[in-house]
C-alpha cells in the first residue's frame, strides 16, 4: 500500500495506532502464560526496560527519559522495589540523591519474558504465509524509523 494523500496517511496512522497496543498486549500476555512470569504492570515494566538498557538512574532521568512526572516515577519505583525487581542506592557523587537500579531477580524476569516472546512470535510467525513473514521482516527498519522520529518530533 503506498501513501498518495493527506487522507491515506491519517487513514494509516489511525490503522497502526489501533494495531500497535493490542499486538503488544497479545505478545506481553501470551508470553507471561508461556514462561510462568509474573504480571508486572506495563509502566512498571517500562522503567524496568529504562534501568536495563541505560544502567542506574535517578527518578528524575528515569520521568524524562519516559516521559513520566517525579511523582509518578517515585511511586513505579517504589512498588517496584518493594516487589525485588529495583535497589535503591546514594547517588554516585552526590550523597542527598539516590537513584535505582535492576535488581537480579528483575534481570532474569526481562531475560525469560524476552526468551518466552521470542518463542510465542515464532510460533505465531511460523503459521503465516511466507509472503507476510517477510513483509514483517521488511517492515521492521521502517518501524524502527517511525520510532525514531516520534522521538525526533
Amino acid at each position: 500500500m503506498s501513501i498518495d494523500s493527506s487522507d491515506d496517511l491519517h487513514a494509516s496512522a489511525r490503522r497502526l495506532s489501533a494495531q500497535l497496543g493490542p499486538l503488544r498486549r497479545r505478545v506481553m500476555q501470551a508470553s507471561r502464560l508461556a514462561a510462568g512470569l509474573p504480571d508486572i504492570p506495563d509502566a512498571q515494566i517500562e522503567v524496568l526496560r529504562r534501568l536495563d538498557a541505560g544502567g542506574w538512574a535517578s527518578p528524575t532521568a528515569l520521568g524524562h527519559a519516559l516521559g513520566l512526572a517525579r511523582s509518578t516515577v517515585s511511586n513505579l519505583c517504589i512498588a517496584l522495589e518493594r516487589d525485588g525487581l529495583v535497589e535503591r542506592r546514594a547517588r554516585v557523587g552526590d550523597a542527598r540523591s539516590v537513584e535505582v537500579g535492576l535488581s537480579e531477580r528483575a534481570r532474569q524476569i526481562l531475560q525469560h519474558y524476552d526468551a518466552s516472546a521470542e518463542t510465542v512470535l515464532v510460533a505465531a510467525l511460523s503459521t503465516l504465509p511466507a509472503k507476510t513473514q517477510r513483509d514483517i521482516a521488511a517492515a521492521l527498519p521502517a518501524l524502527a524509523a517511525l520510532a525514531e522520529a516520534i522521538d525526533a518530533g
